[in-house]
């Protein structure tokens, strides 16, 4: 005997029952750990370490240096986070080694940029550029010493050299002398300059 089917439209109840049901795999399949709820279904994952996609691992934040409020190491412009790949994932490292993960193990370092810098304090600067720019005290304390003697004897070149440098500093156009970037707070506001390279610049689009 063949099963039939009712006939009539869907209920509201269950159409919205059908689409928490697609939530609720979505989030499961896309979370942090959506891979090892696949894994789990399918069977274990093998694969190198450092072709884990996004989803597959879960990353700490870095360790910030409360004096640099850079990462403690940051060397070169770049540092490392330990990266913990999902529950039921296996890595084959470079000597074909498998390593099985439940998800407290480090498996890779991730590398994260960072910035150089030599004790000069973004907040200081612009303080000095303000209350005693036109004493010269923000370009001495920058590392300029001769502009910083001129504002001193012109009375900073009678206030309109005070204002120009107050605006410089404040857009983070002029920094300290020997190249370091400023002491800002690592999850506070920084200005990021953006220049037009090989890599980023905008091609042509081609269209069919």
């Amino acid at each position: 005997m063949a099963a039939t089917w009712p006939s009539g439209p869907a209920t509201p109840e269950a159409v919205a029952a059908q689409v928490l049901g697609v939530l609720w795999f979505v989030s499961v399949t896309t979370g942090p750990w959506g891979a090892a709820a696949i894994a789990a279904a399918g069977g274990e994952e093998t694969l190198k370490c450092e072709d884990l996609k996004l989803g597959q691992y879960i990353c700490k934040d870095p360790k910030i240096n409360d004096a640099t409020q850079e990462p403690v190491n940051c060397t070169n412009y770049t540092a490392h986070v330990p990266c913990f790949p999902a529950p039921n994932i296996t890595c084959k490292d470079f000597g074909g080694n498998e390593t099985h993960f439940t998800g407290n193990e480090v498996g890779f370092l991730k590398t994260v940029s960072c910035r150089n810098v030599n004790g000069y304090s973004y907040k200081v600067a612009v303080a000095l550029s303000l209350f005693l720019g036109w004493l010269g005290a923000d370009r001495f304390y920058l590392g300029y010493p001769a502009l910083g003697l001129l504002k001193f004897c012109t009375v900073g070149f009678c206030g309109i050299g005070s204002l120009i440098d107050f605006i410089l500093i404040s857009m983070q156009i002029v920094g300290p002398s020997d190249g370091s970037s400023y002491i800002i707070d690592y999850y506070g506001t920084r200005l990021i300059r953006l220049s037009i390279t090989n890599e980023t610049f905008r091609k042509t689009q081609l269209y069919p």
